[in-house]
């Protein structure tokens, strides 16, 4: 495995010193002798564009080493020159990172571009949007967080937690349009996902303070 990470970490320079050896050999003994090489070189600098180095990221994200994370994708020079999901995976991991920094007008640009592109997975799609629709409810577009949010949940969402949120912001958004019916429709299916996270549950208990003398 650390082998592998370390073909990935410096794919790039293996590729250009392949290549290099390439040309002498070439030039010394002839193509074929150097055909190998070349072979080598080419499929090492079309990996690191095509698909980058992305896989690296995931332990230091799991821990929570964010300066590594952005030091790994900062390896990445032409974005657009990514395989399309690996592409939109680059977005989403570069809007999580701006949100964590709160700048959250580079978080919904990076977001967006994921989006556009289609998650790999449906539920990475889902969580993606859910992010989209909590901006937005932050800048209070409750219309396009609405959409967002909706789109999220078709999508699917990937844990519990985050469904609970979904399901909130939607009762949030029907209570805001007075239709109540709706809104205590959201609030019973973010019961229902059982939350855990002091913050979702708080929100719970608050809501549930007057949405039963609500009519509806």
């Amino acid at each position: 495995m650390k082998l592998y990470n370390f073909l990935i970490k410096y794919r790039f320079w293996l590729g250009v010193l392949a290549i290099v050896l390439a040309i002498t050999v070439n030039i010394v003994s002839g193509f074929w002798p150097s055909f190998v090489l070349y072979f080598v070189g080419v499929i090492a600098l079309a990996s690191h564009f095509f698909i980058g180095p992305l896989r690296l990221i995931q332990e230091p994200m799991e821990q929570g080493r964010v300066e590594e994370v952005e030091k790994i994708l900062s390896t990445i020079w032409f974005p657009n020159l990514l395989y399309k999901p690996v592409r939109s995976t680059y977005y989403t991991v570069k809007g999580n990172l701006a949100m964590m920094k709160q700048d959250f007008d580079t978080a919904e640009k990076h977001l967006k571009k994921s989006n556009e592109l289609g998650a790999p997975m449906p539920e990475a799609e889902g969580a993606n949007k859910l992010q989209l629709g909590m901006m937005a409810m932050q800048r209070g577009d409750l219309k396009q967080a609405e959409s967002y949010v909706r789109a999220a949940i078709r999508s699917g969402i990937p844990d519990k937690e985050s469904e609970a949120v979904a399901y909130l912001s939607m009762c949030q958004i029907f209570m805001n349009k007075r239709e109540f019916r709706a809104a205590k429709d959201f609030f019973r299916k973010a019961k229902a996902c059982k939350p855990t996270t002091k913050q979702v549950v708080d929100q719970i208990k608050e809501i549930e303070k007057y949405i039963s003398r609500i009519p509806g």
